[in-house]
């Protein structure tokens, strides 16, 4: 195993936590988390791993260049892997300055932060930094929305039909182009719609536990006939480390969990297994209420994740019946979390 010094962004939010605690247990690396603790990020979903000597949290902000600056030239970094990133959808169409902010902006302070540290100049890696990689976490949302059939390949044009996805498209954009312009070693992941332990209370599996729990109605979009591809976090976390540690460099991979669900279906699932778990008075499916849809939901995503899967040997282990169980156990057993 490799020692590296590695800077994870975002790090106390969903995916970049769960993150955290993988690399802890798989890997000797020194961490660095960076977090600038918004409504995301939350120092609980850290609970554990704050005491570990090779774990150090920083508190700040990636559109802050100053502060980036020193944070680079005091830690030198030969990894960074960038979860941060505004990523609520609703929240996005409200208020989309956020997203423009910390997706774009953000994005390009580190990757030209990195730049400055690693490399001489253009396509002169420094010999210390041989090894460095920056991996992009990106989201299948940048490719726009599907039809019936079909699936999201590396190879499908961008076509992204919220803030949100416009702002990540851009990021995505921004680091391929270091990749080509400067030799930066880069690499991308796009991922289908994460679920488990830590995820914000107001994402759609935590809401819907949330409600039924608490006897409100379960609000649900349209018809409930959207299409997600479902992906257990902790199997994300793998293929990341997987297309960090062996992902050809300039590269893209999509990671999917090949557990495509319409919402309905979710909210019938989730309602069922609370009906056996934490049985109420009847069941939580009386609770499901159709609300009006959202400008600009797109009606499917679904991941082709063949290039990850043959050309770096990842699968996703869990399938959505068996993921689900995991996850409302754990928000069973942590109700503080859906406050």
């Amino acid at each position: 195993m490799s020692n590296n010094k590695v800077l994870i962004t975002g790090g106390a939010g969903f995916i970049g936590s769960n993150y955290v605690a993988h690399a802890i247990t798989t890997t000797k690396d020194e961490l660095v988390v960076l977090d600038k603790l918004t409504y995301a990020g939350d120092l609980r979903n850290l609970e554990g791993y704050l005491d570990e000597n090779r774990l150090q949290f920083v508190e700040g902000d990636i559109c802050e260049e100053s502060f980036l600056k020193t944070l680079f030239e005091e830690h030198q970094f030969t990894h960074v892997i960038h979860f941060a990133a505004e990523s609520h959808v609703d929240n996005s169409i409200s208020g989309p300055a956020a997203f423009i902010e910390t997706n774009i902006v953000g994005t390009f302070h580190l990757l030209q932060n990195a730049y400055k540290l690693w490399m001489d100049g253009p396509n002169k890696l420094k010999r210390e930094f041989s090894d460095a990689r920056f991996l992009h976490v990106s989201t299948d949302e940048v490719y726009g929305t599907l039809g019936d059939t079909g699936l999201f390949t590396e190879e499908t044009p961008y076509a992204p039909n919220s803030p949100y996805s416009a702002s990540k498209a851009s990021s995505d954009f921004i680091v391929r182009s270091y990749y080509h312009t400067y030799g930066l070693p880069v690499v991308t992941t796009n991922c289908s719609n994460n679920y488990g332990p830590n995820q914000h209370k107001e994402k759609l599996i935590p809401t819907i536990i949330r409600k039924a729990i608490s006897g409100q109605p379960i609000p649900i979009y349209g018809d409930g006939k959207n299409v997600r591809d479902w992906l257990y976090v902790l199997d994300h976390c793998k293929g990341i480390q997987l297309a960090l540690d062996k992902g050809e460099l300039g590269e893209t991979y999509n990671i999917g969990g090949r557990n495509e669900r319409q919402n309905l279906y979710i909210a019938h699932t989730i309602c069922e297994m609370l009906d056996e778990m934490h049985p109420g008075s009847t069941s939580y499916k009386a609770q499901i209420a159709f609300v009006t849809d959202r400008p600009g939901h797109d009606f499917r995503y679904a991941i082709d994740a063949s290039k990850i899967e043959n050309e770096l040997g990842w699968s996703a282990k869990e399938n959505f019946e068996s993921g689900i169980k995991k996850t409302i156990t754990w928000y069973l057993n942590h109700k503080d979390r859906l406050l």
